[in-house]
């Protein structure tokens, strides 16, 4: 068996619910011991109703949560065990970091309204330690994503939102991932665009051999692409029945 790429080991993450109407804060558990594993070329999907914690589980699985209880792991390299984050050095991280990279639901808000297509995919590229011409694979990676050279100077509110997601997926391929983590990537989009994002996705995913960790709400949605499903519900995973 393949070693997994990411593990979530009894993972808890709690929010602070502020004060309203005369109620104490208190602090809330999104998550409650999750664990889950994601190995190479698997595509795991997580669905729960609004609210059940499947964006705070995707953020823990990038690492960018911080944990009341449990571990995050990410294999390093390619071939190598898992490890914890907390174990990893910040360069250590950094470079691990570019194996892992996220889709969010909401494109026009992942992307800088400052900047260009460019400008954001030469800093990825940058991040991901490409070496030769940054414009000619800033174009390759948008014609891989089904955009033209003329979309590299149009800045964030200058494109729809499948163009703007088809950018936030090519700024996810310019460091060569292992794995992407997809919180809800086409649910902001109009319904005939949603299938056009997907099968570019799927598409990546056979041609690189990309994991998925998709966080969905639509049953459809994933009993079209997902290889497991588990429900989240009161912060904990359990499989879907069948």
């Amino acid at each position: 068996m393949s070693q997994p790429l990411l593990e979530l080991c009894d993972v808890a993450v709690e929010h602070r619910r502020e004060a309203f109407l005369g109620r104490a804060a208190v602090r809330v558990r999104a998550l409650d011991g999750v664990s889950l594993a994601l190995v190479p070329g698997e595509v795991v999907a997580v669905v729960g109703p609004s609210g059940a914690g499947k964006s705070t589980l995707a953020r823990a699985a990038l690492g960018l949560e911080r944990l009341a209880a449990g571990r995050v792991r990410w294999s390093p390299a390619p071939g190598a065990a898992p490890v914890d984050l907390g174990s990893l050095s910040a360069a250590a991280l950094r470079a691990a970091r570019r194996r892992f990279q996220p889709v969010f639901q909401d494109p026009k808000a992942s992307l800088d309204p400052r900047w260009s297509t460019r400008a954001t995919l030469r800093e990825a590229l940058g991040a991901g330690g490409a070496v030769g011409d940054p414009e000619a694979a800033s174009r390759e990676l948008l014609a891989r994503v089904g955009l033209d050279a003329v979309h590299l100077d149009r800045r964030p509110h200058e494109l729809s939102g499948g163009e703007a997601q088809r950018v936030c997926i090519a700024r996810a391929l310019a460091t060569s991932p292992a794995a992407l983590v997809l919180d809800e990537p086409v649910s902001a989009l109009d319904a005939c665009v949603q299938a056009q994002v997907l099968d570019l996705l799927l598409d990546l995913r056979r041609e690189r051999g990309l994991a998925f960790l998709l966080v969905a709400h639509d049953p459809g949605l994933v009993d079209w692409v997902a290889d497991r499903v588990l429900v989240l519900g009161a912060g904990r995973l359990a499989p879907r029945e069948a």
